[in-house]
């Protein structure tokens, strides 16, 4: 049975891009941009062109059939609330006028019976808001369309390639956490955390001699940044490489992977 939306009915593309390196992209992803008539790109700000260029470079490339792009901002939020209520506010009314945005975009922008294209960050289900501002838009009633995922390559997986490790230890779970919830994380001997969108610095506040990080930022591009070892002799050099970054960029996108060394010992991998 044919899979195909309706001729008449808009159809949306939520395509994982990877986490920098343009190579990470899948095939499934290059079929995906071919097929697609209107690509949305979502702007961070003057600081993060880099994360535009490097869309259209992807489009470039391999967006061989006819069609548009539309460019527009991502509204403004407020990130001086990382804790509590507030955080969650700050959250929900940023997701509120993103989806607004959003509905725009596809109202205006793409006719019934095409197809366009958000191209996200790493992997569309973890810690993106895209899925879940469509499916509030489709809840509301007011306009139809349907969506296909297209799965990337996350932050999460380029670390580990990168450091050339594994995410999980034999028979043990691993944790993905915010930063800001790294305190309720479990690092013990039944798993490691994997910590992203950490701006607070929370490694810093986790003690144990034989606790090892994993940490890489701006991973997959020629700005990538790679460090490994126990984590109380290296929290500081990390710490200041952050801050350098972040200085000379403007903003930081960083992932780590936190491991109970085996017997108190030297953690697996390089």
């Amino acid at each position: 049975m044919s899979t195909d939306p309706p001729t008449d009915q808009r159809h949306l593309l939520v395509i994982g891009i990877g986490a920098g390196d343009p190579d990470h992209l899948t095939l499934a992803a290059v079929k995906a941009l071919r097929r697609t008539d209107v690509f949305f790109l979502v702007g961070k700000g003057p600081e993060k062109t880099a994360l535009t260029d490097l869309r259209r470079r992807i489009l470039a490339e391999h967006a061989t059939g006819p069609h548009r792009v539309v460019e527009v901002d991502d509204p403004w939020r407020d990130r001086t609330r990382e804790d509590g209520a507030g955080y969650t506010t700050a959250v929900h009314d940023w997701r509120r006028r993103r989806a607004e945005v959003y509905e725009r975009l596809v109202r205006e922008e793409l006719a019934p019976g095409q197809t366009g294209a958000f191209l996200v960050w790493g992997d569309p289900a973890l810690y993106d808001s895209t899925l879940g501002i469509l499916d509030g838009i489709t809840a509301g009633g007011t306009l139809a369309f349907d969506v296909e995922v297209v799965p990337g390559i996350s932050s999460v997986s380029a670390l580990a390639a990168r450091h050339r490790i594994t995410l999980n230890q034999v028979g043990r779970p691993v944790h993905i956490t915010p930063g800001r919830r790294l305190a309720d994380a479990c690092l013990a001997g039944d798993g490691d955390v994997v910590v992203m969108l950490d701006a607070q610095e929370a490694y810093r506040r986790v003690t144990g001699d034989d606790v090892w990080i994993y940490w890489g930022a701006y991973l997959g591009t020629p700005d990538e940044l790679l460090l490994s070892g126990p984590l109380p002799q290296v929290a500081a050099r990390i710490s200041e490489l952050r801050a350098e970054a972040r200085e000379r960029h403007g903003w930081i996108m960083d992932t780590y992977l936190l491991r109970i060394a085996e017997g108190g010992g030297e953690a697996p991998g390089p």
